[in-house]
């Protein structure tokens, strides 16, 4: 359903206004201002300075309206999707009770861990002991990466 200029400028009715200021708008008029603010390329700021509303009210109607569609079909709409955090958390390995004696140490080289992270930041562990390794490894693991 395509909207005119006409139904878009034409202003928002007001039925009542009680003592403290807040509006009460008609609710036709109401529905034509949602209708035009989900047609695509009209801007919402734009529509609620023209007629006198705080955008964010008018953005919180529209919001109400996509909600109140998509509960109607069964889905869930989710508006505050958060990106995955770029740090992980630094996780402490828990120190030898005693050291090992040093005969028992192991002559082979070194483990060494590299990682990349999504946000371009490389991580290297270079000469780790068992503890550390399994340390950063399982803080790579609490990771929410998506698979991509």
């Amino acid at each position: 359903m395509a909207i005119d200029d006409r139904e878009i400028s034409e202003p928002l009715r007001v039925v009542r206004v009680l003592r403290n200021g807040k509006r009460y708008f008609d609710r036709a008029s109401k529905e034509r201002l949602i209708d035009a603010c989900l047609e695509p390329g009209v801007s919402i700021a734009g529509l609620a300075l023209s007629h006198g509303i705080n955008t964010n009210q008018l953005r919180k109607w529209v919001n109400q309206r996509q909600d109140r569609q998509a509960a109607s079909k069964g889905l869930r709409v989710v508006t505050n999707c958060v990106a995955p955090s770029a740090f992980i958390p630094v996780v402490e390995a828990a120190p030898l009770a005693r050291p090992p004696a040093p005969a028992a140490r192991s002559t082979s080289p070194g483990v060494r861990l590299k990682a990349s992270l999504p946000n371009g930041v490389r991580l290297e562990l270079v000469d780790a002991d068992a503890g550390a390794l399994s340390a950063m490894i399982e803080a790579l693991g609490r990771c929410n990466v998506p698979a991509g």
